[in-house]
């Protein structure tokens, strides 16, 4: 650990997340310690351009430095699995990129791991570390707007039919759920009393047999109701709404929110709640992040994760779709 900066973070992949990532801290007067890269010539133009300490010739050496505190993972999803569990058993703590593995069973499996080396391990899921979101929690857990009843999701992306991007490829745990759901079932769950018991779905394949368009019904034992409309190939408003005794709230680009917009039904007019800088999203994981392996306080929500991870492979398993890492 370097005390003069924090904790020495390391990276792995060089993709839009990782450049996100180095920006961020960047930003914030720090720099990533390592990167790691299948091909060396992209760590090392990557550490070049933000200043990296380190770029490994072999990759796999980011599990064998001893400097390194904690692994960012910007691989693929259906690479995860493997990293995690060389991470963590190289006593790396590890931040991962959702959707943080391709199923319960893989979850599990490292989440027993990382306990066993008492380690902290997270999914890089954005909305959980936004200040907006934490400002809401606090709006609902006071009871100023009633009850949660009702959470309406939408997330539409628009992709051309290339069967060979990584949002139809089977080989690279494409489709609509892993990719887009995992934010709308992460939204959800943030303002749940408790996981979804109840799950009814639909959906459309791509022709490469991933999921293109979904649609899916929650209903948890509070008989709290979650709707989701999924798609890859028809744009949608990155929305989320919050139907409650009292009012409503309505959250546009949810993932990274930083503005929401609350309806009371005693009032004319509506309060406009604005927090947080987009910029900052991958700031406020790594701040939290650095506080749970410090033992400050643990606010990176793997019960979350989980909740959202058992309903992904639940809903996957009703509709018998499964990679090829799985059959």
């Amino acid at each position: 650990m370097n005390d003069q900066k924090g904790y020495n973070w390391a990276v792995l992949g060089c993709g839009v997340i990782a450049n996100q990532l180095a920006e961020a801290m960047k930003k914030h007067g720090r720099n990533l310690y390592a990167v790691g890269n299948r091909t060396y010539e992209k760590a090392l133009h990557f550490a070049k351009k933000y200043d990296v300490k380190i770029a490994y010739d072999n990759y796999q050496e980011i599990f064998s430095d001893d400097n390194v505190d904690i692994i960012y993972i910007t691989t693929p999803h259906n690479t995860h699995i493997q990293f995690l569990k060389e991470a963590l058993s190289s006593g790396k703590h590890v931040l991962c990129e959702k959707s943080i593995t391709l199923n319960s069973q893989e979850l599990d499996e490292a989440i027993t791991l990382a306990n066993d080396k008492h380690l902290i391990l997270a999914e890089a899921m954005t909305l959980y570390h936004m200040p907006l979101y934490k400002k809401l929690d606090d709006l609902i857990k006071r009871g100023r707007i009633g009850d949660v009843n009702l959470i309406t999701m939408n997330f539409g992306s628009y992709k051309d039919y290339n069967m060979n991007n990584r949002f139809f490829n089977r080989h690279l745990a494409g489709g609509a759920m892993l990719d887009i759901g995992i934010y709308a079932l992460s939204f959800a769950r943030w303002f749940l009393k408790s996981k979804p018991e109840q799950i009814v779905s639909q959906v459309k394949y791509a022709p490469t047999k991933v999921d293109e368009q979904a649609t899916v019904l929650l209903m948890n034992n509070q008989e709290q109701m979650v709707t989701i409309a999924l798609s890859l190939h028809s744009k949608q408003p990155k929305r989320g709404m919050i139907s409650c005794d009292k009012g409503y709230i309505e959250v546009m680009e949810y993932p990274r929110a930083m503005e929401a917009i609350v309806t009371y039904n005693d009032r004319a007019e509506k309060e406009i709640i604005q927090l947080g800088n987009l910029s900052d999203a991958l700031w406020y994981e790594v701040e939290d992040m650095e506080n749970a392996v410090s033992g400050k306080e643990n606010q990176m929500h793997l019960d979350y994760t989980k909740d959202v991870m058992d309903l992904m492979t639940e809903i996957r398993k009703a509709w018998g779709m499964r990679y090829p890492e799985e059959e």
